[in-house]
């Protein structure tokens, strides 16, 4: 049984990795500038994840085929160095791999977390609260209000907690349920949850950030693609997570101009 189980067991090991090798599962397409550093990563990840598979697989059944029929007589052999050996080998293994992950990984992060964006990046609120998205545009005067978090209301659409009656920057403030961008134009996304952990995935966009209550954070992308993608919360938040969605608009810069004078126009 010892030997029947070793074979079951690099057949399946061999039969996980072909859906990878032939990549048989696509990506979605990539509409960012940082997009092609992402999947390059992700590639390199897979691959070394893949192989460490594959190597810890074919070893245990290795050892299951070489050892599961030994006679009783047969003298039991020990691990060079005994139990110790084996936890300093199996953690030289590992770090290894988390460092090598690390150096893969270094240039894709920078691009998005340590470089900073450029000057004329359009800043745009988002604020994540159960179990919805909101988007605030600065008005024409090119300034966000202040946030009153005590102004807070649902019931009024004060969904930022603004104050246009006292806040002459509140005024013209634009406030959507839609998140829409210029193509080709980077994007200085100011993010803030209002009461839970959340988290902002574009899968086109190759974005993921968490929303962390109390921390301001930010990313910044350029779109590259005109279309219409959706936006999804990816950290468990309560009962309506399921349905906490909004969608990204990439349209052109006159299409944009349009489009943020009807909003203005409504608010």
């Amino acid at each position: 049984m010892g030997k029947v189980f070793a074979a079951t067991l690099i057949v399946i090991a061999l039969a996980s990795a072909m859906p990878i090798i032939l990549h048989t599962w696509e990506p979605p397409a990539d509409i960012s500038t940082h997009g092609r550093l992402i999947d390059e990563q992700m590639s390199e990840t897979m691959a070394e994840a893949g192989v460490a598979f594959l190597a810890a697989q074919l070893i245990l059944a290795w050892l299951v085929w070489r050892f599961s029929n030994r006679p009783k007589n047969e003298k039991i052999q020990h691990f060079p160095g005994g139990a110790r050996g084996l936890v300093a080998a199996a953690v030289l293994v590992v770090g290894i791999e988390v460092m090598a992950l690390g150096i893969f990984g270094a240039k894709a992060w920078a691009a998005i977390y340590f470089t900073p964006p450029s000057a004329n990046a359009l800043p745009i609120q988002a604020q994540a609260g159960q179990f919805a998205f909101y988007f605030r545009y600065p008005g024409a005067d090119g300034k966000f209000g202040p946030i009153h978090p005590e102004m807070v209301n649902e019931g009024n659409l004060n969904f930022f907690g603004l104050d246009t009656t006292h806040d002459a920057d509140s005024k013209d403030d634009i406030v959507t349920a839609e998140l829409a961008v210029p193509v080709n134009r980077e994007i200085h996304l100011l993010m803030h949850s209002k009461d839970v952990g959340h988290s902002f995935f574009i899968r086109e966009l190759r974005i993921q950030q968490d929303f962390v209550p109390g921390l301001d954070l930010a990313v910044h992308f350029t779109a590259t693609k005109p279309g219409k993608y959706e936006i999804l919360c990816t950290q468990l938040c309560g009962l309506g997570h399921y349905n906490m969605k909004a969608y990204l608009k990439v349209m052109s810069q006159s299409d944009f101009d349009n489009w943020l004078k009807q909003k203005a126009a409504l608010q």
